[in-house]
């Protein structure tokens, strides 16, 4: 078992207070994911469970034992970088022997770990190579069973597919899921970008300059965002937002501006609402739908049609940011069309004015 868990943990950089309080349990065995904008605190955090950054307040406990005064090596975690970390002058087995030759462990025992680890990721044939004769794929390979021949009781990944290309990125992030399910390990992966977070996670950990702002499984953030930041962050597109005001309010329903064309009624409740407050709404893009029907619609201009072959996105002309609309991708629709853009009601969200949904 190897159950992590994060309490009231503080970091400080100078002034700069970069991790706020920030509580959380990861289950044993899971794959859990830290996302977020650059700058929130996220690789700090993995870096503070490795032992690789000090801790100014708080506890991080790996088996029930707490390792904020045990040093990396004594911590039993593997940690495979976004930069692949290789010694250029050794062959692939030699890179993921070292440590173990350091470990004093028998040379059968060095043999069997090593051979082991190329065969899950299928790098037999590259053994006897050295880093400069391998892509980028392969090297990174290699520093993930670099990582595997340690048989460590958690492993951290630091953004380690961003320095592949998009095509290679989407066989890692296969590879790496398959990865977990083969060595039933926990797993921490931290990554800014929200495909990675939604494809591998079992739990996504929302980051938001240092504090957590939702954690969850990752299709309760994608359906339930509990504030603005999550629900533009999460997805791609981003949800729409929409800045508006109440119209009007009764006691089981709201009905706001839409777009200064028509009042649209959602059927949205909260007790500190009031007719003239200014909220904001969000919704999808594939929530938006193409209507003839002028009821709940929305008529706008389309001035940029994205063809992605499975789905065609629409942006429409609107104050601010656009409205984006996920249509067929069989679509006619072309720049410069107007269409009637319907809201699904029941998809919609409510943010109030401190961004939280209601």
């Amino acid at each position: 078992m190897s159950e992590i868990v994060i309490k009231n943990l503080n970091k400080y950089y100078g002034k700069n207070h970069v991790i706020q309080d920030v509580s959380l349990n990861i289950d044993s065995q899971s794959f859990t994911v830290l996302v977020g904008p650059s700058g929130c605190g996220k690789s700090t955090i993995l870096r503070m469970i490795a032992g690789l950054e000090s801790i100014n307040s708080g506890t991080i406990s790996i088996d029930g034992n707490i390792v904020n005064d045990l040093s990396p090596k004594d911590r039993n975690i593997a940690m495979v970088f976004q930069s692949y970390a290789l010694y250029p002058h050794m062959t692939v087995y030699n890179n993921m022997a070292f440590g173990l030759k350091l470990e004093k462990l028998t040379k059968d025992e060095i043999d069997s770990r090593v051979y082991d680890a190329a065969k899950i990721l299928q790098i037999e044939e590259l053994l006897q190579r050295k880093p400069k004769q391998l892509s980028g794929g392969q090297r990174q390979r290699v520093a993930i069973g670099r990582a595997i021949t340690r048989k460590p009781k958690v492993f951290l990944f630091d953004e380690p597919l961003s320095n592949l290309d998009a095509a290679l990125r989407v066989q890692m992030r296969v590879e790496l899921a398959k990865l977990h399910d083969q060595l039933d390990a926990t797993m921490i992966y931290v990554t800014h970008d929200q495909t990675e977070a939604m494809t591998m996670a079992d739990k996504i950990v929302v980051l938001d300059q240092g504090k957590i702002s939702q954690s969850g499984s990752p299709m309760d953030l994608y359906h339930n965002p509990k504030n603005l930041f999550v629900g533009g962050f999460i997805g791609s597109p981003k949800m729409n937002f929409i800045k508006t005001r109440i119209l009007k309010k009764s006691s089981q329903s709201i009905s706001i501006d839409l777009l200064g064309q028509k009042s649209f009624l959602l059927k949205k409740t909260g007790t500190n609402l009031k007719t003239g407050d200014e909220i904001t709404l969000g919704i999808r893009p594939e929530h938006l739908k193409i209507s003839k029907d002028l009821k709940n619609a929305w008529k706008g201009k389309v001035f940029v049609v994205e063809k992605l072959g499975s789905g065609t996105f629409l942006y429409l002309d609107k104050e601010g940011e656009p409205l984006v609309v996920e249509t067929d991708g069989d679509s006619k629709i072309k720049v410069g069309d107007t269409i009637n853009v319907a809201f699904n009601p029941d998809k919609c969200h409510v943010f109030n004015a401190n961004k939280e949904v209601i």
